[in-house]
């Protein structure tokens, strides 16, 4: 834990102002930990956590989570709430985020994990437009928010998508670094592998990327990743060593 927070202090010192966590990351350690690192700059950053699934069944459950999450983080508004998996019942859900937003606890609400299916259910919702992002997997290794149709339904609709694991997760890492395309790449712009994966996730302008690092090493090489404008070229060479296809997994399943 010491660790991470160093990470997490190293990311603020570079500029770094989002924090994204979840009420079941480490039991509620993880929030209580960024409460602790963010006080007394709350202002500065920009805070971002999830419900978890189970506890998004009634209004009353979300609000007892949403509050559970201010104390842990030491806050008394959370920049953006979302839904951290679907549930088979979705209007609770915008009627209590809708609620928490009138009160401000909460500034903004989103989803996770939601491909265009649910999406379009939400929207059909009165109130499901007010959602201000969709947090999903995306990453050169797993393209299947494009291959599915998503990216390009976000972009129709300017729904920001917030791309977690944008290095992959598991094997694919190793792949993904080690994948000539991305070390030419990199080394024609001077950067990491790493730093170049994490610019093509943002390369349309919307799509936020959430690295996530337990180490302060690495820190610098994710926040390279915003500076970093990836030529026609670089996206020909990348997107040919990694072509997009439908990945089918519990937030994408196979239709």
């Amino acid at each position: 834990m010491e660790e991470s927070e160093e990470a997490v202090r190293t990311g603020l010192s570079l500029g770094m102002r989002l924090i994204d966590t979840a009420e079941i990351y480490q039991n509620g350690n993880s929030e209580q930990a960024f409460g602790r690192l963010i006080a007394g700059q709350r202002e500065q950053v920009f805070v971002v956590t999830k419900v978890d699934a189970p506890n998004a069944t009634s209004e009353q459950s979300i609000r007892n989570s949403c509050e559970r999450s201010l104390r842990y983080l030491g806050t008394d508004y959370i920049d953006l709430y979302l839904l951290h998996w679907p549930v088979a019942d979705l209007p609770p859900v915008v009627n209590a985020f809708e609620a928490l937003k009138a009160e401000g606890l909460i500034r903004n609400w989103g989803v996770s994990n939601f491909d265009v299916r649910l999406m379009e259910e939400l929207y059909a919702i009165p109130g499901g437009k007010n959602c201000a992002a969709n947090q999903v997997r995306y990453s050169l290794v797993d393209r299947s928010a494009e291959a599915v149709g998503l990216v390009d339904w976000a972009a129709r609709k300017r729904l920001p998508l917030m791309a977690y694991s944008p290095l992959g997760s598991g094997g694919g890492v190793k792949t993904l670094l080690q994948t000539p395309a991305v070390i030419e790449v990199a080394a024609k712009h001077g950067v990491s592998a790493s730093t170049v994966a994490i610019a093509w996730t943002m390369r349309s302008g919307s799509v936020i990327s959430i690295p996530a690092t337990g180490r302060a090493k690495y820190m610098s090489e994710n926040a390279r990743a915003a500076e970093l404008t990836l030529d026609k070229a670089d996206l020909a060479k990348l997107d040919g060593a990694f072509p997009a296809r439908h990945i089918p997994s519990r937030g994408f399943p196979a239709r």
